[in-house]
């Protein structure tokens, strides 16, 4: 005889699709908030991790800052000194040099021209004197020009005194300068 099932076996059937669909959803439920608490844990302790990092670059970029005001401060102190050192430096060059201004000025003096002042503002001397002709002042002039120390004679001006025609005053602005290492070392050498 013929078996005939008369269960319902659709409804069963049914049922256990149901059941087995809400396991495996809540299974994937579970291990996709698994993942997600995993994930969200790993990006925070990341994130936490370059928070830290960020605290102490930025404490170090503060103590770079305080070292690079202090290198700053340095190199403005380092300046002023070097600065007082050109300036040390400079005046000892500069020492000798009335030295042989002066020897210039009795070796360039002609007969016949009395010096009555002389004045020295920076690098330039003014000469106040007395001649006993202008041709006199004029060699005075040609003397000062193949000088070493001096160079760029300028008359200022040339007055005879109705007094003594033989006495003319004049005023000689000079620029003072510094010979060449050739000229010194040819000196050196004879």
């Amino acid at each position: 005889m013929a078996h005939i099932n008369l269960l319902p076996w659709r409804e069963e059937l049914r049922a256990q699709q149901t059941k087995d669909f809400s396991q495996s959803a809540i299974i994937s439920a579970a291990f996709a908030a698994a993942v997600f608490f995993l994930v969200f844990t790993q990006i925070n302790g990341v994130l936490d991790n370059q928070k830290r990092r960020n605290r102490i670059l930025q404490t170090e970029i503060k103590k770079l800052d305080t070292q690079l005001a202090e290198i700053k401060d340095l190199e403005e102190t380092k300046g002023k000194l070097l600065a007082r050192m050109d300036i040390i430096q400079s005046l000892q060059q500069k020492r000798p040099q009335i030295v042989h201004i002066f020897d210039q000025i009795v070796k360039t003096l002609p007969d016949g021209v009395t010096l009555l002042t002389l004045k020295q503002q920076n690098e330039e001397l003014t000469i106040k004197g007395l001649a006993e002709s202008n041709g006199r002042v004029s060699a005075y002039m040609r003397n000062i020009e193949a000088s070493e120390w001096m160079s760029n004679p300028r008359l200022q001006y040339i007055e005879t005194k109705k007094k003594s025609f033989r006495n003319a005053e004049f005023v000689l602005k000079v620029k003072q300068s510094v010979p060449t290492k050739d000229k010194k070392d040819g000196e050196d050498q004879s």
